[in-house]
């Protein structure tokens, strides 16, 4: 239950509280005096659409705050306190917060949170219901949705398996529709993966392979000049038989140790040096042999060489085919392997599509028995929902009012047999649905938006309302003027209808009716004042003598009115009096003595 609601520069609205309490609360006040900024502010807290035209003028932020009891195990608290929420008291404070800038932010017992949370809580707390919505409960789509509400879960259930069905059979559709169309171009891709995996085949790359092949290229095509370098180092390091007077680093660096070996004894330091002497000698010793085997080994081949760039040749067009960004054959030999894979996808195609077509077989199947068992749920539910609102507009003085649904379905050549029929299948099932009333004996019956007039209209809306309240409890309703265009006795008896309501749920009604407001439990006014510059509006409780002058006020225009006043007090008292209200248990439709 909402227990009460801050608002803060908001519309023309200041700083007020509104105090609320269990029954039926009734809220009133003069034309733009703020009442439709309670109802936006409850929209606000139950995570409706922040608009930053909505912040009173010079403020920087509205402030809506909340305080909620619910009871124990209860989802939306159990939701809250997954999120975190730490409760005050008992009692569960909720925040939103509108900038001026257009931002918006929520609070749920003291921790930030989407919005998104607050409509998940709201679905459970609040049930809204104004003039909007009747214009949205007028659309064939809405009326559907009605319908399976009411229903329940002779719905629900067949109804979620017919929508898991019918995106599996879509998807299904889908890919069979894309593998038939784009047979050819599945084809084109298939011819040429295989082209290229064939010439990747008949070339064998190694990884690596173009990078030694390239080394090797360099060598044979500059042998003659690496064979006479390695000669010519050979003789400067050890000499050449044909001039053996020639002077060479070996005999050098001989003559250098034998100097300083007569004489290493008598310093170390020098002793040294000799060793060091010793090892340059066998370097020298060692290079100049493999100097001479490096010369030995090297052959200019042309045939060989020929051979090498004809290899090269053929990977360089691999390269350029089937290579990446780093151009390496290891990008060739992984181009082969992903092909190799969507090679086998393509030729698996057929196969798939065999399967794919017969599981398109299974689901239509599953798919139209679905329908039938959703058809029929609605069909039963149908009967049961006319005859309850029916009976709610004979308490509402229209007591030879008589609705009907009408349930139809459309013909489609792409649909699926049905009953003999090709109907089309949508995610909602195939049932157009569609409320028709007959306001008197003898009238057609016709669409609710056609065949009703406006004050007619409130009443079925209103009747509507008050069955899902018995099929779909809710701890909290609130209507902003649902009594739009309703006035006399019918006026009378809606008043009685929602205290009848309010026995079981907290009830707010926003109205202009003083015949309703005067079955209210507790009756809050919206007022307004000048200062001068800015509006400033506030909530206040009525006790029983302001009551007496709001509802005189409603009803002639003045508080003070004699006449008015006694009209006021007989409203109160007929309102009061004992059986006024239909007491007994398990009044409202599909309500039991027990909810």
């Amino acid at each position: 239950m909402l227990d009460e609601m801050r608002i803060r520069d908001l519309g023309v609205i200041d700083d007020a509280v509104v105090e609320l309490a269990p029954g039926f609360t009734a809220v009133t006040g003069e034309t733009g005096a703020g009442k439709t900024m309670v109802v936006t502010s409850l929209g606000l807290l139950l995570g409706g659409r922040a608009d930053p035209a909505l912040v009173r003028r010079g403020a920087d932020r509205a402030v809506v705050e909340g305080r909620l009891s619910l009871p124990p195990g209860s989802p939306a608290l159990e939701r809250a306190l997954e999120a975190g929420a730490e409760l005050d008291d008992g009692a569960l404070l909720i925040s939103r917060t509108v900038s001026a800038e257009g931002r918006s932010r929520a609070h749920v017992g003291g921790r930030s949170v989407p919005n998104g949370l607050l409509a998940e809580l709201g679905e459970d707390l609040v049930a809204v219901h104004g003039q909007t919505d009747q214009q949205r409960l007028l659309r064939p789509s809405r009326q559907r949705g009605a319908l399976d509400r009411y229903a329940g879960a002779a719905v629900a259930g067949p109804l979620a398996r017919y929508r898991e069905t019918y995106r599996a059979l879509r998807e299904v559709a889908a890919t069979l529709d894309e593998l038939t169309v784009r047979a050819r171009e599945r084809a084109q891709e298939a011819d040429l993966l295989r082209f290229g995996l064939d010439e990747v085949a008949a070339a064998e790359p190694v990884a690596g392979e173009d990078i030694e092949l390239a080394a090797e290229a360099e060598r044979l095509g500059h042998a003659d000049a690496l064979s006479s370098a390695a000669v010519l180092a050979h003789a400067a390091l050890a000499g050449h038989p044909s001039d053996p007077e020639a002077v060479d680093a070996g005999t050098l660096v001989a003559q250098a140790r034998r100097a300083v070996d007569g004489v290493r004894q008598h310093d170390e330091r020098l002793a040294g040096l000799a060793d060091r002497l010793n090892e340059v000698g066998y370097l020298l010793a060692d290079v100049a042999q493999d100097l001479a085997g490096y010369a030995d080994d090297l052959d200019a081949d042309p045939v060989r060489l020929a051979a090498v760039e004809e290899r090269r040749s053929v990977l360089a067009q691999l390269l350029r085919k089937y290579g990446g960004p780093e151009n390496t054959l290891a990008e060739v030999l992984d181009w082969a392997e992903t092909g190799s894979a969507r090679l086998a996808e393509l030729d698996g195609d057929d196969d798939r599509i065999d399967r794919l077509t017969e599981r398109q077989t299974t689901l239509r199947q599953e798919l139209t028995e679905l329908a039938a068992e959703v058809s029929a749920a609605r069909q039963g539910a149908a009967g049961r929902f006319a005859e309850a609102v029916s009976a709610e507009l004979a308490e509402l003085a229209m007591p030879h009012a008589r609705v009907t649904f009408d349930l139809t379905r459309t013909d489609d050549p792409a649909g699926l047999e049905l009953d003999g029929r090709t109907v089309a299948f949508g995610s909602h099932g195939v049932d157009e649905v569609e409320v028709l009333l007959a306001p008197h004996p003898g009238a057609s019956p016709r669409p609710i938006a056609k065949g009703a007039s406006g004050g007619e209209l409130s009443r079925v809306m209103l009747a509507v309302e008050v069955v899902f309240a018995g099929a779909d409890p809710v701890p909290t309703y609130l209507f902003d003027e649902v009594d739009a265009g309703v006035g006399g006795k019918a006026a009378v008896e809606i008043g009685r209808r929602l205290a009848k309501l309010a026995e079981t749920a907290q009830v707010v009604v926003v109205t202009h009716l003083p015949q309703v407001a005067a079955f209210a439990d507790r009756h809050l006014v919206v007022e307004k004042t000048h200062d001068g510059t800015v509006t400033r509006s506030g909530v206040k409780v009525l006790s029983d003598e302001q009551r007496v002058r709001e509802l005189s006020r409603m009803l002639a225009g003045l508080e003070d009115s004699e006449l008015g006043r006694a009209h006021a007090e007989e409203l109160l008292a007929t309102a009061r009096a004992p059986g006024s209200v239909d007491r007994s248990a398990g009044a409202l439709p599909g309500r039991t003595p027990d909810t």
